[in-house]
């Protein structure tokens, strides 16, 4: 038995938590640059705001229908997070972090794991004050889908169980979730079914895995397979490490090239500190860089660079040393940039790389002191210990906007909450 504990419109949730004035109220959370909504709350869903719509668009709501907006708080909404994966830690026997406001448990052999689901979505409630709901089935896809009927139906108090259901009763509900709401259909593969008269949970379900392996893939195969009650996916209690890490941001035009130089710096410094973190090396490293393509009314450029590493690497300074080359090949004077980033790519293991004749790769003192660096950062704050070129230019000038942030409420002694 898998149950997928999945928080209520998270983001959004976060931010009421220290706000309970906002609560009943519609708010939305702003994606980097307060650009564009990442999440809403139940109220803000009313109004008709979409995921992704602009904020320009729908700041006329904030006099007119009191919707309040904040720009992303990831500080906060990872510590809340966590304290929420140990809540479920300590109650769940096996546990796999999904995503930040997501996690599967594996119920198998508890006694009532409706009653544990209840017990756990309270807890989070009463201890983090998030919302939640949880769904329950004999496969990871099964509690997704369990998890979705949950969130629609609140009747159920916040939890569902498709398996305590006759057979003719999973079918009434899977009849009711659109073939788009299974986990991994996406919408061209929605168009595509919905074309051959599959158009529900229950239609996919009835279906046959190994025709659909046959004109689709081995894994909406294996998604039939899931929903009809066989389980093809594990629960996977450690992440798997990432391949590719990408950080990119989008600013206001920058036409010097120190200062796209000081944004890819610190671009790559972010790159190497989660390339560290999971203990790879890069083999390979592509800088990009592009103006705005919704400005007709100036030049259009876009420009990329692929540089292969001799020997891979995790050490910043030796990622910035090829940014830069690569940034150098690709940059054109004259245009206004909008975009830029830097791609970690080819990752494998540290420790087992192929060495060069002419370079041993990272030292054991280059990874001493990338390891002081990382501790005192995560000590004393982000930035404590920096990279000289991440100072160059203007910073202010690609740093992301966040005019609406709220306060670092558990992660900064100085704006902890304060009561009165």
């Amino acid at each position: 038995m898998f149950a997928l504990l999945d928080m209520n419109s998270f983001y959004a949730s976060c931010e009421q938590v220290f706000r309970p004035d906002l609560v009943g109220r519609p708010v939305v959370v702003l994606s980097n640059g307060d650009a564009c909504v990442v999440a809403r709350s139940a109220e803000a869903k009313e109004l008709g705001i979409k995921m992704g719509q602009p904020w320009f668009q729908i700041r006329h709501l904030a006099p007119e229908k009191s919707l309040v907006a904040f720009s992303s708080n990831y500080a906060l909404y990872a510590d809340l997070s966590a304290r929420i994966m140990q809540i479920i830690r300590d109650s769940a026997p096996r546990l796999e972090v999904y995503s930040i406001d997501e996690a599967f448990m594996d119920l198998a052999g508890v006694a009532d794991p409706a009653g544990l689901s209840q017990e756990i979505r309270q807890r989070v409630r009463e201890w983090v004050g998030v919302p939640a709901c949880v769904g329950l089935g004999l496969t990871k896809t099964r509690a997704k889908i369990s998890n979705f009927i949950a969130k629609k139906n609140p009747q159920h108090g916040g939890v569902f169980n498709l398996e305590a259901l006759s057979p003719e009763a999973q079918r009434a509900w899977l009849s009711r979730v659109g073939v788009g709401e299974v986990w991994g259909v996406g919408p061209r593969l929605t168009q595509q079914l919905e074309s051959m008269g599959v158009r529900t949970a229950a239609d996919l379900q009835a279906s046959d895995p190994e025709s659909i392996r046959k004109y689709f893939s081995i894994t909406l195969a294996r998604t039939v397979e899931e929903l009809q009650g066989i389980s093809r996916l594990e629960l996977e209690e450690v992440a798997p490490a990432k391949q590719q890490i990408m950080v990119s941001r989008s600013f206001g035009p920058l036409l010097r090239l120190e200062d796209l130089q000081s944004a890819i710096a610190s671009f790559t410094v972010a790159g190497a500190e989660r390339l560290r973190a999971q203990n790879s090396v890069a083999h390979a490293l592509l800088v990009f860089a592009r103006t705005s393509f919704f400005r007709e009314d100036v030049p259009q450029y876009s420009g990329s660079k692929m540089i292969p590493l001799v020997t891979p690497t995790q050490d910043t300074r030796q990622l910035i040393a090829a940014a830069y080359q690569g940034l150098d090949a690709l940059y054109r004077p004259g245009f206004r940039y909008q975009k830029a980033g830097v791609l970690l790519t080819d990752l494998s293991a540290a420790g087992i790389e192929q060495t060069d004749l002419f370079s041993r790769g990272d030292t054991e003192q280059a990874r001493r002191l990338m390891a002081a660096v990382d501790g005192m950062n995560r000590k004393m704050g982000r930035g404590t210990v920096f990279i000289g070129a991440q100072r160059l230019g203007e910073p202010r000038r690609w740093k992301m906007r966040a005019e609406r942030k709220s306060k670092a409420y558990t992660t900064n002694w100085k704006e902890l909450a304060i009561t009165t």
